[in-house]
Parts: C-alpha cells; sequence; structure tokens
C-alpha cells in the first residue's frame, strides 16, 4: 500500500461497544505496536434502524462518542467519528483511512451475524492493502466457548453454567487493562470524502456520559448500595438497581471493570451467596450466559425460538391488544405503569419487564418477537442477547425459560412488589386519588376516574394460554401454576 506522503504510519483502534478509555482492549493492543494510535468510530444509522435501535441509544452513542473524542484527545489520541450509512461500507471507510498510514486494525470482537460478516469483509478488504486485522475476545470476562461442561458442550441451564463460571473466577480473577499512555505530536484528520459523525437531538440527556462520572456511579453503587441489593432490586419504587445497564450496552464500562469494582468493594461478602454483591454478580453472569448461547446457537439471531417445539405455537396476535400494551392502556395498572416508564425514560426496571413480557405473551397469547422488536425499539440499554435471552425466557420458548404453566399474575405481583402503588402513581396521574387497597385492581372505576377498561380477564386468558400450550408440549409437563 502507497501511504499518504508525510503521514506516519499509525495503528488503528476500531470502537464499537467498547466506548471507554479505560479498560479498552483495542486501544491497549494498538499502542503495544509501538506506533502512535488513532482511533475511528463509524455511526451507522441505517443498520442501526435495520436492528430496531431505540432513537435514544443513538442519541446516547452520538453523545458518549463526542465526550469521548476529547477524553481521547487528552492522551494525545485522534478519533475519527465518521457518520457512515449501513455496514456495507464500513470496509470502504476504513480502506478510506487506511491510506492515510494505517498499517494494522484492532477492534473488540462482536458475536451477533450481521456484526460478523461485516468483519469478515473488512479483513478481505483491508488485507488487500496490506493492513492486518485483530479482533479481541473482550466482551466478556470468558469469551463464549470457554465456559463448557465437563464434556465440552455449551451449558443450555444457568445454574451449572454458572457455577463453572464462577470456578473460573476463583481461580482466574478478573484483570482490567490502564488508561491509555500518553502519546504527543501525532494529528489525523478525516480524509476527503468521509463525513465528519453527526450530532444527537439530547434526547438522551438525562444519562451523563463522561467517563469518570460513570466510573464514580459504578463505584459508589458498589460501595455504598449493593449490599442491599438482593432486598431493594424487586421494587419499581425504590433506588435498588446499579442504573448501569445503558453503560454496559454501549461499554463506557466493561463487565471487567464491574467485576473487579464489585469485588473489590464487597470483600468477603462477594462470595456469599445471598449477599446483594453476590446476586449482582449473578445478574453480571446471566449478561455472560446470554452471550455464549447467542454465540453457540446463532439461529436466535434470526429470532427462531430455543426450544423448538414451540415454534409450533399458534398465536393470537391481535393488534389491537398489542397497541393497548405497548401504550400502556391495558387496564391493568402495573403494566400500563410500566409501558409508559418504558415510553418516557427508553428504560424499565427488571422486575416490570418480566412483568410486562409475561403479560403480552400468557395473557394477551402474542408472539414474544412482536415485544422483544417494541423493546429494542425504546431500550436506551438494548442489547440483542438480553433482550431475546430475557423474552425467549418470559415466552417459556427459550433456554433456561419459566416453565410455560408459571404464569405470572400482574394483580399479585403489583400487590408484592409495589405494595403502596408509589411506582403505579407516578406513572398512571389518573389513579393518583385511588387508595393502596384498590390501586392494584381498580375496577370498577370510580366515575370520577378516567382509565382503561381491562383488555383481557387474566383467569380466562391463562386457561387459553395453557391450552395453547398443551397443544404442542408433551401430556403431563407441568402443573399450572398463577404467580
Amino acid at each position: 500500500m502507497t501511504l499518504a506522503p508525510s503521514v506516519l504510519p499509525f495503528a488503528m483502534a476500531w470502537l464499537r461497544n467498547d466506548l471507554r478509555c479505560f479498560d479498552n482492549a483495542a486501544i491497549y493492543q494498538a499502542q503495544q505496536t509501538g506506533l502512535p494510535v488513532v482511533a475511528i468510530y463509524i455511526a451507522t444509522p441505517h443498520t442501526w434502524d435495520l436492528h430496531q435501535m431505540a432513537p435514544i441509544k443513538q442519541d446516547f452513542l452520538r453523545r458518549r462518542l463526542q465526550q469521548m473524542q476529547q477524553e481521547l484527545a487528552e492522551f494525545g489520541i485522534p478519533l475519527l467519528l465518521i457518520e457512515g450509512s449501513d455496514y456495507r461500507h464500513c470496509a470502504q471507510q476504513l480502506g478510506q483511512v487506511c491510506k492515510l498510514g494505517a498499517v494494522s486494525l484492532f477492534a473488540q470482537r462482536e458475536y451477533e451475524l450481521r456484526e460478523q460478516h461485516r468483519d469478515q469483509a473488512v479483513v478481505r478488504a483491508l488485507a488487500d492493502v496490506g493492513v492486518d486485522c485483530h479482533f479481541i475476545d473482550n466482551q466478556c470476562r470468558f469469551a463464549p466457548g470457554t465456559v463448557l461442561s465437563k464434556t465440552g458442550d455449551v451449558y443450555k441451564i444457568f445454574t451449572p453454567f454458572k457455577k463453572t463460571w464462577l470456578g473460573k473466577f476463583r481461580e482466574l480473577g478478573v484483570q482490567c487493562i490502564a488508561k491509555p499512555k500518553l502519546q504527543s505530536g501525532f494529528q489525523l484528520q478525516l480524509p476527503q470524502g468521509l463525513q465528519a459523525m453527526h450530532a444527537g437531538d439530547d434526547s438522551s440527556k438525562a444519562y451523563p456520559v463522561a467517563e469518570a462520572e460513570v466510573l464514580n456511579m459504578l463505584r459508589s453503587f458498589c460501595r455504598e448500595r449493593v449490599q442491599d441489593y438482593q432486598l431493594a432490586r424487586d421494587f419499581p419504587a425504590r433506588p435498588g438497581t446499579s442504573g448501569l445497564s445503558a453503560y454496559l450496552a454501549i461499554g463506557v464500562i466493561s463487565a471487567q471493570q464491574a467485576m473487579a469494582r464489585l469485588q473489590l468493594e464487597a470483600g468477603d461478602s462477594f462470595w456469599h451467596e445471598q449477599s446483594g454483591a453476590a446476586v449482582w454478580l449473578s445478574e453480571l453472569i446471566w449478561r455472560e450466559f446470554y452471550k455464549h448461547i447467542l454465540v453457540a446457537y446463532p439461529e436466535l439471531i434470526k429470532h427462531q425460538p430455543f426450544q423448538k417445539d414451540t415454534a409450533a405455537l399458534v398465536w393470537g396476535n391481535n393488534p389491537q391488544w398489542f397497541q393497548r400494551w405497548c401504550d400502556g392502556e391495558t387496564g391493568y395498572p402495573i403494566v400500563d405503569a410500566a409501558m409508559r416508564q418504558l415510553n418516557q425514560t427508553g428504560w424499565m426496571h427488571n422486575r416490570l419487564r418480566m412483568i410486562v413480557a409475561s403479560f403480552l405473551v400468557k395473557d394477551l397469547q402474542i408472539d414474544w418477537r412482536w415485544g422483544e422488536a417494541y423493546f429494542m425499539a425504546k431500550l436506551i440499554d438494548g442489547d440483542f442477547a438480553a433482550n431475546n435471552g430475557g423474552w425467549q425466557w418470559a415466552a417459556s420458548t427459550g433456554t433456561d425459560a419459566a416453565p410455560y404453566f408459571r404464569i405470572f399474575n400482574p394483580v399479585t405481583q403489583s400487590e408484592r412488589f409495589d405494595p403502596n402503588g408509589d411506582f403505579i402513581r407516578k406513572f398512571l396521574p389518573e389513579l393518583a386519588a385511588i387508595g393502596n387497597k384498590h390501586i392494584h385492581w381498580p375496577h370498577p372505576l370510580p366515575m370520577s376516574v378516567q382509565y382503561a377498561k381491562p383488555v383481557v380477564d387474566h383467569a380466562k386468558a391463562r386457561l387459553r394460554t395453557l391450552e395453547m400450550f398443551n397443544a404442542v408440549k408433551k401430556p403431563g409437563t407441568g402443573v399450572p401454576d398463577d404467580q
């Protein structure tokens, strides 16, 4: 490859879902070459839309990248932000940057099929101009394919996966990469013909994007609140969760950083099974479990059910009912408050995600893929593996799924996890005057209250769902269970 005149050779760090300076394997490996490092990010809004990425997440990415450009500049590392369109053009755009002097490319490996095809095209294109590509497994503490049973099989059930994962963790611990080394005297401008990345619309402005601030959030949670996590995490009216899911989704913090900080702050309680620290660690392991499953069973990326027999389920798919669910107008207060939280903020409490997913699938008999897509189109923390895994769990179609006969009762769930109705009142102001006793089921409604009538009767809907699943399941596989 002929280099542009008067330009020094450099190594390129192609950023994707690793939008951080600390513990960034791509930047670290690029600096190990001894060459100046240039970081690059290509925004692909057409592909984002194809993947149903929420607009709020797209804005979050753009805001974080603009902030990261300033942060990397403090280390003397230029970050080129390119406004692209879709994955098909990434190879060409990276090739244009390579003409300025790149001799190698480093990037964090991604696991979804389109991302793999994109990376394969990049490898082929850059090989033609003499640029080596290196992909590093750093999304998980233990890369997919490395947590296996004694017979070498991929775990399909979470509990044994977790046991083996913890055994490896005890043996190997966790290591994080330090901040980048300072480099000086190296500047690079976007090559002619490439467009600078557009700014966002500030729809995610409630989420700070400075890396130091996010690391402080992680530190504060692990130091001050994680000890109560196992007790507070299921109550949506309390600040019981970490609030870090959006940052994990785009890699402002890594799983390794979260685990290292948690272990440092929790001390011995890190290994006590029922402690808050151990329960939060378990949630981080669930995140890794779903990524391992995604790699082992790529048909999930094509929205196929993990349990093959459930492909024969005959869904009702009533579009009017689905719209009422989307709008938070089902007549079930906890469901409606949760959906309005999602629509208004781009986030939903995890307990509520389970409740609304169960309601869509097992009360309304609507295909889980409709809900999966709607969540991705709204969530600031949307992550394909976790979202798909969670929806298939709730729909009893996935790995380690809830038994199909275990059906959440939305009123019981509401009474248990929002006992005083505080969360409901926050997002359903029309029910503000309803007392604690009736707010979970305010029907029949007082004349003064304007609120949706129930879209279905839960008891009857539950029986329809059992019939639907019994039609494709073997007899005697379960006993009805209404939670």
